[in-house]
């Protein structure tokens, strides 16, 4: 399989002067899902942790609902880049059949091949209350990112996604080259795991558009908690899918931008354990 970091051999110019040095990148492949035999579509990613993009993309783009609807997963790599082959039941190819885009997706590209606007801002599924998280989880579960990150520590060119939870800390972290399938990875993992989402917190370290919390919503995750800042659509989005967002996250605070009364403190009153629902 192929490794998701290279040495890459410069030449660097600064200061005035020449200097000569390796630096570590990292790879970018092309990965074609394919279901019952039929390209679905092609996305540029980083070779690793393909068996949770796979399932992920899946389930965020609705193709299943469940991880159970896969009934074979093979990767297979190919000399210009990597298939996952997955095979389904005959309901859901007919499914397929309807929907499929033979497309090539740059790195990341959360919307490529979508043929309507309908499409591209479907609404997301709402999530739960849930539960609430105070302040100082919230940044503790954004500081706890960046020193899991692997691959980025070596490259400093990848993106991440991971899920918290006030119990275990970071549940699983997955990286790519591209936001979107970090994000894919993430829900691949927690749905192989099992792992329920609505005690936990997403957290990205991109900015959030609006397919990042409609994936989000398919995870069902009540919380995002961004280092960057949001688009309009996707604070509508969230605000639409019940879902908390606090974006601009930084060592000294962070921005709620919808249902504030997730935080504690941040709406008076509302400082039990968890949010009743109505």
């Amino acid at each position: 399989m192929r490794e998701p970091v290279h040495k890459a051999i410069r030449k660097v110019w600064r200061d005035g002067v020449f200097s000569e040095g390796a630096r570590l990148i990292p790879e970018e492949t092309p990965l074609a899902l394919t279901y019952n035999g039929g390209t679905y579509a092609v996305m540029m990613g980083s070779p690793e942790d393909l068996g949770d993009f796979a399932v992920g993309f899946s389930l965020s783009e609705g193709i299943v609902q469940s991880v159970d609807d896969i009934e074979t997963l093979d990767i297979v790599e190919l000399d210009d880049g990597i298939e996952l082959r997955m095979w389904l039941g005959p309901h859901k190819a007919a499914r397929i059949a309807e929907r499929r885009r033979n497309i090539a997706g740059p790195t990341g590209c959360g919307l490529c091949g979508l043929d309507s606007i309908s499409e591209a801002v479907r609404p997301a599924a709402v999530v739960p209350a849930g539960r609430v998280f105070s302040p100082r989880e919230i940044m503790a579960a954004v500081a706890a990112v960046a020193p899991l990150q692997e691959i980025n520590h070596q490259t400093r060119a990848v993106h991440a996604a991971a899920f918290w939870t006030a119990a275990r800390g970071i549940v699983a972290l997955r990286e790519d080259v591209g936001r979107h399938n970090a994000l894919d990875k993430l829900a691949g993992a927690l749905a192989r795991d099992k792992i329920v989402a609505s005690d936990g917190i997403v957290l990205l370290t991109s900015r959030v558009s609006v397919e990042m919390v409609q994936k989000t919503a398919a995870i069902g995750a009540p919380l995002i908690a961004a280092v960057s800042a949001p688009t309009a659509l996707a604070v509508r989005m969230a605000d639409a899918a019940g879902i908390t967002l606090a974006a601009i996250a930084r060592a000294d605070g962070f921005e709620i931008f919808t249902h504030p009364e997730r935080v504690t403190g941040a709406v008076p009153g509302k400082e039990s354990a968890y949010v009743v629902v109505a």
